[in-house]
C-alpha cells in the first residue's frame, strides 16, 4: 500500500474517494464491486440464504489514516450509524503521531464441543485417556487442514452440572477440541469434526450424544491492540490534553465499575468491530456473542478496552475474540467483501484480526475523546443533521445549508429540516 494517509479525503465526492482508495492502495481493490453496477447479484443472493427477494445496500465507506504495526492499511467499513467512520479516521491520524497502533493476536483456534449425558462411571477417565486416538481422528476429518498448517492443537474433558433450583440435576460430559482454522473462520469445520467424533464418544462413555457444535466463545483466538498516546496530542483549543486523557481513563475506570455503563463503552467499540467485519464478508454475531461472553468472563460485565494515564501518556489496550475468515463463507460469493479485503490490505485471517482489534480500539479512544470534551451528543447529532437534511428532500446543492441552520438552532427534527428547506427554497 502506498499510504492511508490521504489528506481531505471526506472533502471528496464519492468516485473521487474511490479513486483516491484505489490509488492509496496502488489499485489492489476492484472498484466496480463498490458501485450500483456491481456488488452482490440476485443470482448470488439466491444461493446465500434462502426466500431471497432482492439484496439490500448500506454504505461502503472507507476509514483512512491507520498506522497498523508500522504499516499503512485503509479501512473498508459497511455501516449505517454516523460519525463511525469519521472518528476512526480522525483517531487513526492521531494515533500515527504517537507511532500509530500495535496489535497482535493468537492462533486461529476455534473450541468444538461435543455434549454426553447419561454416562457410565469411569466416562470422563475413558475419554481422556482416548485423547490421542481421537484427536487422529478428528484431524482425519478435515486432512487439507491440515497440510495447509492447521488442525487440532488439543482436548480437554468438563464435567458439568445442570443444577438450577427447583429443577432436576442433569450432570453432563463435554469434550472441548481445539482446531487450528488457519485463514477460515472455522465453523463448518469444527461442526463436521464434532459430528465424527460423537459415535466414537458414545462408545467409550456408553451415553447418550447431546450437541455437536463450535463455540462461539473463541477464547483461545484473541486478538490485542495497544496504544501509546503523550497527552499533549490531545490537547484542542478549549481543553488540555492532560485534561482529556484523565477524562477518557475516568470513563473507563465508571464502565469497569458498572456493567451498565460497560455495555455502551463496548458498543463503542463494537460499532469499529462489526462495520469492518460486515465490510469483509464476515460474522458479526458470532464476533459479537463471543466479545460479550468475554466481558463478562470475570463474573461481572466488563470494558474490553482499558485506558490508564501514566507519567504523561495515555495507554490503552484492547483484547477480544476474533473468529474471523478471508477464504470462506460469503466471501467466497460476495465481489463487494473480496474487493474490500484487497484493499485493507490483509494477508491471512490473523492480520485481519489484528487490523479489526485495531479500529474498535480507535473508535472507542474517539467515543471517549468526544465524552471528555464537547460530549459525545454534539459531534454525533452534527453528523446526523446531514441524514435528516437528506431525508427531508434536500438535494446535494442544499444539504450543507439546511445542515448549518439545524446545527445553529440545535433543532434536528425532519418538521425543522422541511421547514428549513422551504425557506430556502423560497
Amino acid at each position: 500500500m502506498a499510504s492511508s494517509r490521504l489528506p481531505g479525503f471526506f472533502r471528496l465526492s464519492p468516485h473521487e474517494r474511490r479513486r483516491a482508495a484505489l490509488e492509496g492502495a496502488e489499485g489492489s481493490a476492484v472498484g466496480d464491486a463498490w458501485g450500483p453496477e456491481g456488488g452482490l447479484t440476485l443470482a448470488a443472493a439466491e444461493h446465500m440464504i434462502e426466500n431471497v427477494v432482492g439484496t439490500f445496500a448500506l454504505p461502503n465507506g472507507v476509514a483512512v489514516n491507520l498506522l497498523l504495526n508500522g504499516k499503512d492499511h485503509l479501512v473498508p467499513m459497511v455501516v449505517e450509524e454516523p460519525s463511525v467512520v469519521a472518528a476512526v479516521s480522525n483517531m487513526a491520524r492521531l494515533t500515527r503521531l504517537a507511532g500509530g497502533v500495535a496489535g497482535e493476536c493468537d492462533e486461529s483456534v476455534m473450541i468444538g464441543q461435543v455434549q454426553l449425558t447419561g454416562c457410565g462411571e469411569g466416562a470422563a477417565a475413558r475419554v481422556r485417556a482416548a485423547v490421542p486416538e481421537l484427536s487422529r481422528l478428528a484431524e482425519a476429518t478435515q486432512p487439507q487442514l491440515v497440510s495447509l498448517g492447521g488442525g487440532i492443537r488439543g482436548m480437554e474433558v468438563r464435567e458439568l452440572l445442570y443444577d438450577e433450583p427447583g429443577e432436576t440435576p442433569e450432570p453432563m460430559l463435554v469434550l472441548h477440541f481445539f482446531l487450528d482454522c488457519v485463514d477460515a473462520m472455522g465453523a463448518n469445520m469444527v461442526n463436521s469434526i464434532a459430528e465424527r467424533l460423537a459415535p466414537e464418544l458414545v462408545r467409550l462413555t456408553g451415553g447418550r450424544s447431546g450437541l455437536r457444535i463450535l463455540s462461539n466463545l473463541a477464547d483461545r483466538r484473541l486478538a490485542r491492540a495497544r496504544v501509546a498516546l503523550p497527552v499533549e496530542l490531545l490537547s484542542t483549543n478549549d481543553v488540555d490534553g492532560a485534561g482529556i486523557a484523565e477524562g477518557i481513563a475516568a470513563a473507563w475506570r465508571f464502565a469497569w465499575a458498572d456493567p451498565w455503563r460497560a455495555a455502551t463503552h463496548n458498543k463503542g467499540i463494537m460499532n469499529g468491530v462489526d462495520a469492518v467485519a460486515l465490510a469483509t464478508g464476515n460474522d458479526w454475531r458470532a464476533i459479537e456473542a463471543g466479545a460479550h461472553a468475554y466481558a463478562a468472563r470475570s463474573g461481572q460485565y466488563r470494558p474490553l478496552s482499558s485506558w490508564r494515564v501514566r507519567g504523561g501518556v495515555l495507554f490503552g489496550e484492547l483484547a477480544l475474540p476474533m473468529q474471523v475468515g478471508t477464504v470462506s463463507g460469503a466471501i467466497r460469493v460476495h465481489p463487494t467483501a473480496q474487493a474490500n479485503l484487497k484493499l485493507a490490505g490483509v494477508k491471512g485471517a490473523r492480520e485481519l484480526s489484528i487490523l479489526i482489534a485495531a479500529v474498535g480500539l480507535i473508535q472507542n479512544l474517539g467515543a471517549l475523546r468526544a465524552l471528555a470534551t464537547e460530549g459525545i451528543q454534539e459531534g454525533h447529532m452534527r453528523m446526523h443533521a446531514r441524514a435528516v437534511a437528506n431525508g427531508a428532500g434536500a438535494g446535494p446543492h442544499e444539504v450543507d445549508s439546511v445542515v448549518h441552520a439545524l446545527v445553529a438552532a440545535q433543532n434536528f427534527t425532519m418538521e425543522h429540516a422541511a421547514a428549513v428547506l422551504l425557506e430556502l427554497r423560497a
